[in-house]
């Protein structure tokens, strides 16, 4: 019975997720303040903005996504890297500090008891609440990664106990996985950045690995919120540069000798068998490694129509695909590909004076077929869980 009613106040609640918080507001009127982390994407600013408003009391936005807070790092979008770097480390230290715990004199666990059981939560028929979402159900879930803060944790300790030590030497090579495997649970808020980076500057490890590490969570991660917030395009292909758009305008009627559509692109149906192999990571498991996500997308450009399509198809992909999609590492991810963030290059057919990516580089890079050989068996694992 309680499960019943409490499936049901749930179909009656709004779909909007700022709604949500208000509808259960209303619920136990004894809520006396709303806390709420920083979302960056216009949405995420969208939902908080609206709770703020209509919410009759005071509301407070936490910001744990970020080790500096985007606006007090710098109040524009930057470059690239190397113009965000000194500033955050001029103000990291004082931000990567552990929090002290401090409770509350009135704990919100109890607020349920005032309209339902506070044990329907818990026990609730997962499935059941699926099924009544609109949601695409061609995208399965994932074996490869068990979500929640324990598994986050979990994952943090392996890597600091196997992976950090030689992060600096192996990070580049996708079969060997030397790399945390935290985008997906730091995209849901499972662990904090904080928390990441204290562990690191901890524990007795490579100097190289650890500084590496700490490049990619703090000024990389970062300089992609950096841009969600200060660009408000930053979906679009026009947030790209202005040379990249120029350079690869120039270009757009250049031969391409192969062309996919955005099907075939997704069905791994490409002559290119490494490129195949990372869509397939990405398709089946939710991941793919960092260096095969740069090949990916640079080839998508490569075959595609027109720039602007292959921008669309690749963000779109990105999204529907990636367990850490629609973060702000995809769309500043997407756009590196374009040109965003980067350099002028020596110029090129198609891609103009954006940087390139070739098969032959990548096989002279990586252990390309050492790489294949390892998504087969990720892709098997995965079929036999199913």
């Amino acid at each position: 019975m309680i499960e019943r009613e409490r499936l049901q106040l749930l179909s009656d609640a709004p779909e909007v997720p700022g709604d949500h918080v208000l509808y259960w507001m209303q619920q136990s009127q004894r809520a006396a303040l709303v806390v709420c982390d920083r979302g960056y994407l216009r949405h995420q600013k969208a939902w908080r903005s609206h709770v703020a408003k209509s919410a009759g009391r005071r509301v407070v936005q936490v910001e744990g996504d970020a080790v500096v807070p985007v606006d007090v790092a710098s109040d524009k979008r930057e470059t690239a890297a190397r113009t965000l770097r000194p500033k955050l480390a001029r103000l990291r230290d004082y931000y990567l500090k552990p929090l002290r715990p401090v409770p509350v004199a009135v704990r919100s666990t109890g607020m349920a008891r005032d309209f339902i059981h506070a044990d329907a939560v818990a026990a609730s028929d997962v499935a059941a609440m699926l099924a009544k979402l609109d949601i695409d159900r061609s995208v399965a879930p994932v074996a490869r990664f068990r979500g929640g803060r324990a598994e986050a944790r979990r994952r943090l300790r392996a890597f600091l106990g196997e992976g950090l030590s030689r992060y600096a030497a192996e990070r580049g090579e996708p079969a060997r996985a030397q790399v945390s495997f935290l985008a997906a649970y730091l995209h849901f808020g499972q662990i904090s950045p904080v928390e990441i980076a204290l562990e690191v500057t901890r524990v007795d490890a490579d100097p190289d690995g650890r500084a590496d590490y700490l490049e990619e969570l703090i000024v990389r991660r970062e300089l992609a919120i950096n841009f969600v917030e200060y660009e408000p395009d930053y979906d679009r292909y026009d947030c790209l540069p202005r040379w990249a758009r120029d350079t690869l305008d120039r270009h757009r009627r250049d031969p391409r000798p192969h062309r996919y559509d955005a099907g075939e692109l997704a069905a791994a149906a490409t002559h290119d068998r490494y490129w195949n192999a990372a869509m397939r990571e990405m398709r089946d498991t939710g991941y793919m490694h960092n260096h095969m996500r740069m090949y990916w997308g640079k080839k998508i450009l490569e075959w595609s129509a027109s720039p602007e399509e292959a921008f669309a198809t690749a963000l779109a992909l990105n999204n529907r695909y990636f367990l850490d999609g629609r973060d702000p590492n995809s769309y500043a991810n997407v756009g590196w590909c374009f040109g965003l963030h980067d350099r002028p290059w020596p110029e090129r057919p198609i891609f103009g004076t954006v940087r390139s990516m070739t098969q032959g580089g990548l096989v002279r890079k990586i252990d390309a077929d050492a790489y294949v050989a390892s998504v087969d068996g990720l892709v098997a694992a995965e079929g036999a869980a199913r």
